[in-house]
């Protein structure tokens, strides 16, 4: 199958996407999570099986006559920057292929920046939104993977690695779990701010209580009365039962 592939698009596979397939045709993970006894769908980590593994589509967006492609609508102003390699391109000039669809967010891409004939080292993964700007992610198939399980495969987790980031619905399964991931530029900033402090004295401290003996109050004497002491008294046991009856 992946020597058809290859034959078919006239593209060679990198050595570790040809190891990944070699392994499993495809990849498909989702997680939920319980609010309120309702189970919500959160997380969903996919990698399109080689038969899906298609090049973005360049014919006419509508099937009307001189209906605009995606090269028309390319913009040929955002060039590469200092900081971003050279953007891929919809027409002959680069090779394109879908490895998540994104759920709709946007496209992952398998991006061959030279064209045809395609060689396994011009391969980089690349992300497009949905307003068909690119987004570089990694230079490797292997790097790319390790992305998409260290952020659980969380809703828009691309659009972190874009200028204007995730949305604020997003931001906030990102808090609750994956919180180092996010905020970055916070961990830089303060080392330990995500760090446990963990104090032994208090922690392995003994539990052994000392303890203190309570203050008494003086012992007054069997049939003491307050007050200043009078004669003696005599006290007589009262025929009928019960506590004696002090006279």
């Amino acid at each position: 199958m992946i020597s058809s592939w290859e034959q078919k698009n006239n593209c060679v596979l990198p050595e570790d996407v040809k190891n990944f397939y070699l392994m499993t045709n495809g990849f498909h993970m989702t997680w939920s999570v319980k609010l309120d006894e309702h189970t919500i769908p959160l997380g969903s980590m996919a990698i399109n099986s080689i038969a899906k593994l298609t090049q973005l589509n360049q014919s006419s967006m509508y099937s009307l006559p001189n209906a605009p492609t995606l090269a028309d609508l390319e913009d040929d102003a955002l060039e590469a920057s200092e900081n971003q390699p050279e953007k891929p391109h919809f027409d002959s000039r680069s090779v394109i292929f879908e490895l998540d669809p994104c759920n709709g967010n946007g496209k992952v891409c398998l991006v061959y920046k030279r064209g045809k004939p395609a060689l396994a080292q011009d391969a980089e993964i690349w992300f497009l939104d949905r307003v068909l700007y690119w987004h570089f992610l990694t230079d490797s198939f292997t790097a790319y993977y390790r992305l998409l399980i260290t952020h659980l495969g969380l809703p828009q987790w691309q659009y972190a690695f874009t200028s204007y980031g995730i949305s604020p619905q997003a931001k906030q399964w990102f808090n609750m779990y994956k919180p180092i991931t996010y905020n970055t530029d916070l961990l830089a900033e303060e080392t330990n701010c995500f760090v446990n402090k963990l104090d032994p004295s208090k922690v392995f401290k003994s539990k052994n209580k000392t303890l203190i003996p309570k203050k008494k109050g003086p012992v007054q004497p069997a049939g003491g009365q307050k007050g200043p002491p009078g004669p003696p008294s005599t006290s007589k046991s009262s025929s009928s039962p019960g506590n004696p009856v002090r006279k």
